[in-house]
């Protein structure tokens, strides 16, 4: 039994299997992401809500289900941190 202590993500990784006959180059780490409206049973009466312009840029009403999207394949440059 593990007892690692894992903090919440919403970016989920998996590695395939690769066999050691496969003659292709392993694919390594995938990543996927969950939508935050998964981990929440019902939406609340009175939830916070953005600004209608703010929601047009969100694309949500509400903070409670906007994440933000970063791509995890792309090459960070030495200068961005």
């Amino acid at each position: 039994m593990h007892n690692k202590k894992s903090t919440f993500t919403t970016l989920k990784t998996y590695k395939p299997f690769h066999s050691m006959y496969d003659p292709c180059r392993p694919i390594g780490t995938k990543y996927y992401s969950t939508p935050p409206q998964l981990y929440m049973g019902f939406q609340p009466p009175n939830m916070q809500q953005f600004s209608p312009r703010e929601a047009l840029k969100k694309g949500t009403l509400w903070p409670a289900f906007w994440d933000y999207y970063e791509n995890p394949y792309k090459v960070k440059k030495r200068d961005e941190e």
